[in-house]
C-alpha cells in the first residue's frame, strides 16, 4: 500500500482556496480523499492578477495556515493554477519535410515541427507571454489527417494543428513568487480552465463537443473540448461582481444586499422584482453574448452536441442555464463535482473548488481521465513551464 498526497493552489479574484488529496494506493487501484481544505478572502489581486502582493501572501498564508491545520501536515510544495485576463490561446501551424531516406517521422520530427508552429506565432500576440502549454490538436502527413500518433509513421510533408495557452509572463512570475516566498515550492502550473475541465467534464462531453464556462467574480473563463482535446481557451474581464454593482445601482440598495439578491432573485423582496430580472438578464445577456462571438470566431457556434457546462460563484444565479441555452441554441447544464473526503466539515461545496481539485488530480496522475498528461518536476516552475508534447494525442 503506497501514499501519495498532491496539493493544488488556486489563487482566484474572489477567493483563495487550497485542496489537500491522498491517493492511497491498493491492488493496483487508486483511492482519493480530500484530507484537507482552506480558503480565505482575495485579498491583492483583481481581474485574476496581484496589484499587492504584500496582501495577496497575506490572504493566501491564512489560506494555506487552514489546510495544513485540517490535513495535519506541512504543506512544502503544491501545484498552482493560473487565471485572469492575461491567459489566452493561439492556434498556430507548423510544416516541415521529413529529412531522412526512410521518411520515418521521429520524436525529433514532432518536437521540430511544434517548434515551427510556435515561431509562427505572431509577434503582436506573443510579445510579454508566456506559452504555459503546447497542444497538438491533429497532425498531417503527406496532406492526410493522422488519426492516432504519428511516431513511426511514414512520408515526406509533415504537419501540425497546435494549441499554445499563454499568460502574460511578469503575471506568473508575480504567482509563483507570491507561493513560494512563503516556503511553499511551486512544482507546476496549469491554466485554471484546464484545472477545472479536469473535475467537471466528462470524456464523453470532451469527445461530442462542449464548452466549459466558468463566471467568476470578475472573469469568465472558457475552454472548448472537441475530440477530447481543447481547441480553444479564453478570458474575458467580466464577471459576477459587474452584476452586484448593476443591482447596487439600479435599485439603490448596498453592494451586500445586492449580492444576496444576485443569487437569488425569487426570493421575497421589497424592490421590483421585474426590475430586478431586468438587471440580471441584461448582464448576464452580455456574458453570454461575449461567449457565442467567440464560438463563432472559432467557427463552433451551435455545434457543440454536450452543449455549456457553467461552474464559478456567479453559476448559482437563477435561470442562468435557460438564458444560455436560449442565446447560445446549445443544451445547458450546472457543472458539478464528486469527490471522497475523509473530512467531517468539508468545505467544498460547489463546483467553485474544481480548479485546486483538479490540480490535485493532475498532480496524483489519478482521475476519471488525465488527458493533460502527468506533470514534470520542477524547482523553478517559472523557467520550465509545462510543454506536452507526448500527451495530447488528436
Amino acid at each position: 500500500m503506497a501514499k501519495n498526497i498532491a496539493v493544488g493552489i488556486d489563487i482566484g479574484t474572489y477567493q483563495i482556496k487550497v485542496v489537500v488529496v491522498e491517493n492511497i494506493r491498493e491492488d493496483g487501484k487508486d483511492n482519493l480523499k480530500i484530507i484537507g481544505t482552506g480558503f480565505a478572502e482575495s485579498k491583492g489581486l483583481r481581474h485574476g492578477y496581484i496589484i499587492n502582493a504584500t496582501d495577496t501572501q497575506r490572504s493566501l498564508r491564512i489560506a494555506i495556515a487552514e489546510a495544513e491545520k485540517t490535513a495535519n501536515i506541512k504543506i512544502k510544495r503544491a501545484f498552482l493554477s493560473i487565471g485572469g485576463i492575461g491567459v489566452s490561446s493561439v492556434v498556430s501551424h507548423g510544416s516541415i519535410i521529413i529529412p531522412r531516406a526512410d521518411s520515418e517521422i521521429t520524436e525529433i520530427d514532432i518536437k521540430n515541427v511544434l517548434s515551427v508552429a510556435e515561431s509562427e506565432i505572431p509577434s503582436n500576440i506573443s510579445i510579454n507571454k508566456k506559452i504555459i502549454h503546447t497542444i497538438p490538436i491533429s497532425y498531417k502527413i503527406d496532406g492526410r489527417v493522422v488519426l492516432g500518433r504519428p511516431l513511426g509513421m511514414k512520408g515526406i510533408k509533415f504537419e501540425a494543428k497546435v494549441l499554445f495557452i499563454t499568460c502574460l509572463e511578469h503575471h506568473l512570475n508575480d504567482l509563483i513568487d507570491t507561493v513560494e516566498d512563503l516556503g511553499i515550492e511551486v512544482i507546476n502550473i496549469m491554466a485554471s480552465p484546464l484545472a477545472g475541465s479536469m473535475v467537471i467534464l466528462n470524456k464523453s462531453q470532451k469527445i461530442a463537443g462542449c464548452v466549459l464556462a466558468n463566471i467568476g467574480s470578475e472573469t469568465v473563463s472558457l475552454v472548448i473540448f472537441e475530440n477530447n482535446m481543447p481547441i480553444s481557451l479564453e478570458v474575458f474581464p467580466i464577471g459576477g461582481t459587474d452584476i452586484t454593482n448593476d443591482i447596487a445601482l439600479g435599485l439603490k440598495i448596498p453592494l451586500e444586499e445586492a449580492e444576496s439578491l444576485k443569487i437569488n432573485t425569487s426570493k421575497e423582496v421589497d424592490y421590483p422584482k421585474k426590475r430586478l430580472e431586468e438587471i440580471v438578464l441584461a448582464r448576464l445577456s452580455d456574458i453570454f453574448d461575449l461567449i457565442e462571438s467567440h464560438l463563432k470566431k472559432i467557427g463552433r457556434s451551435g455545434l457543440l452536441p454536450a452543449g455549456i457546462v457553467i461552474t464559478g460563484g456567479t453559476s448559482g444565479v437563477s435561470t442562468i442555464e435557460d438564458l444560455a441555452k436560449a442565446t447560445l441554441k446549445l443544451p445547458s447544464k450546472l457543472g458539478s463535482m464528486n469527490f471522497s473526503t475523509s473530512l467531517k466539515n468539508c468545505h467544498i461545496k460547489d463546483s467553485s473548488w474544481s480548479v485546486a481539485y483538479g490540480l490535485c488530480l493532475w498532480g496524483l496522475g489519478s482521475g476519471d481521465e488525465i488527458s493533460f498528461g502527468a506533470p514534470a518536476g520542477s524547482n523553478k516552475a517559472k523557467n520550465k513551464v509545462i510543454s506536452w508534447f507526448k500527451q495530447f494525442l488528436p
